[in-house]
């Protein structure tokens, strides 16, 4: 009852008029930012917040959440649309999206990925409402031990969950790993397969990597197999792309499950949404009904990761509200502005700053929902990106790949990046190697190396640590089972096969 005034006063705090506008032109900016690729909300929070210092603190964190989880919206449009993710959580989207969108379903995906990030956002927004103190201790449970235990089985799973090879999904997995250690090392501090560039000092950069991994790739296939005239997909009317009451019906508890998926992520320290749409997706491919056809173009697939991801990003702010711990870098960027407004987040930051928190929480609500309609009026209009001529849609991605590398960093070793691995990446989806476990595993390697480390810290280097808590027992068995019986299939198949030939 004390959680449903507290809300009820923050609700009369966020309908106020300037932070009714600060919510609007949040979400709006965040869909935008989102949808270019080379931004990302972090980077679009960082550009942001040093122009909101001059603000009510209120309204202007209200601004920047509502940034935040509109980036969540925009980022499956340039995935489904043109293959490049806007963000890293976006990838997820792609593998569905984009084979979507190449039938003319691109509409459809659209909706699909606007209705489950309403629900997986709204999701994760109730469960902040209501259980925040209580899912932020939950995230203490997770040590760095147990962090690195729950990266390490992802980076287990997706090799052969992502891919229709297992050997393949594993060497492509093996393959973002090792690119994910170039550079200067966290632990030693030393250069660690720079080839002595120096560009490579601070490691190969994610955004032309993932910008050549799908955006360029997409474009040299459009370049060698061109459809003949008369051979492209039927587009469908705006009409048709609408989902029907039957298949809501089939988006809605899916969504739910996946948001409550992505919350959980959310929570822990350092996970994000990337691993939140991830173990979305994979969960879904499992129990799914159509499991066996994600990844090659399933509206399924869209709707759980795009859930997933946006479930994860409500979730982080439970860790950041109640014990000040980010639980990934866009909330990482808002501690540090929490701290310039003089504001110490913390238990007791509930019963000092009332106004603040709950006025927040309630505006995600209302900017929730001002990003899904803002996010649907649009769609009729990025639709007409699908009936552009190859001829004109080619040199228009190509300008995007190219001014996305560049912009990260200003330099044209981003750009020469991105060509190369966009070759490479061509090359490895000719010989059916899959992309997406590579960039996956890409973005989660740091992160596990970092938990590894502060765990050998903790302990001095026992290693026993990883074996200290039912939590890391659990997730190191799962791994250990993974391991066994993937080994088990492969000897099975090939006694099949044997047994088939004599």
């Amino acid at each position: 009852m004390d959680t449903l005034i507290a809300l009820q006063n923050g609700f009369a705090t966020s309908l106020s008029l300037g932070n009714l506008s600060a919510a609007l032109i949040g979400a709006a900016l965040g869909i935008i930012v989102g949808a270019i690729p080379g931004l990302g909300s972090v980077t679009g929070i960082a550009l942001l917040l040093p122009l909101t210092f001059g603000m009510d603190p209120t309204t202007a964190v209200i601004l920047l959440a509502a940034l935040y989880y509109g980036c969540m919206f925009g980022g499956a449009y340039s995935a489904i649309l043109l293959n490049i993710p806007g963000d890293a959580p976006a990838v997820m989207t792609a593998l569905d999206g984009y084979p979507m969108a190449k039938r003319g379903e691109g509409g459809q995906a659209l909706f699909a990925a606007n209705l489950a990030s309403f629900i997986g956002g709204t999701v994760g927004i109730i469960a902040l409402s209501f259980m925040g103190p209580l899912l932020a201790e939950i995230g203490l449970m997770f040590g760095p031990p147990e962090t690195a235990a729950l990266i390490l089985l992802a980076l287990c799973s997706i090799g052969w969950m992502l891919g229709d090879n297992v050997a393949k999904g594993l060497i492509a997995t093996m393959l973002g790993i090792l690119l994910a250690v170039v550079g200067i090392g966290s632990t030693f501090g030393h250069a660690r397969f720079t080839g002595g560039s120096m560009h490579l000092l601070n490691g190969v950069s994610f955004i032309p990597l993932v910008i050549g991994m799908f955006g360029f790739s997409q474009l040299l296939e459009m370049m060698t197999d061109r459809p003949k005239p008369g051979e492209g997909p039927r587009q469908i009317p705006l009409r048709e792309s609408i989902p029907g009451r039957k298949q809501v019906a089939r988006l809605v508890p899916l969504s739910l499950r996946s948001g409550l998926i992505g919350t959980f992520v959310g929570i822990l320290p350092g996970a994000g949404a990337t691993t939140g749409a991830f173990l979305s997706y994979v969960f879904q491919r499992k129990i799914g009904r159509n499991g066996d056809q994600m990844g090659k173009g399933v509206v399924e697939g869209v709707a759980a990761s795009e859930a997933g991801n946006n479930g994860a990003a409500a979730g982080s702010f439970a860790p950041l509200l109640s014990l000040g711990i980010p639980g990934s870098g866009t909330s990482a960027v808002l501690l540090g502005g929490l701290m310039m407004w003089g504001l110490q987040p913390g238990p007791l930051l509930f019963t000092t700053r009332p106004d603040f928190v709950w006025g927040l929480i309630s505006s995600m609500y209302i900017g929730t929902v001002m990003a899904v309609i803002a996010a649907m009026l649009i769609i009729p209009f990025l639709m007409q990106i699908l009936r552009i001529p190859i001829s004109v849609l080619i040199p228009v991605i190509a300008t995007v790949c190219v001014f996305g590398a560049y912009s990260v960093n200003g330099s044209m070793f981003d750009v020469w990046l991105m060509l190369t691995v966009g070759i490479a990446a061509y090359y490895l989806k000719v010989a059916e190697y899959p992309i997406a476990p590579l960039v996956l595993a890409f973005v989660l390697t740091p992160r596990l190396e970092s938990s590894i480390r502060r765990s050998f810290d903790i302990s001095n280097g026992d290693p026993w640590i990883f074996l200290s808590s039912p939590i890391s027992v659990t997730l190191i068995s799962v791994i250990c089972a993974l391991v066994v019986m993937g080994v088990a299939g492969a000897v099975v198949n090939r006694v099949r096969v044997r047994a088939a030939r004599t």
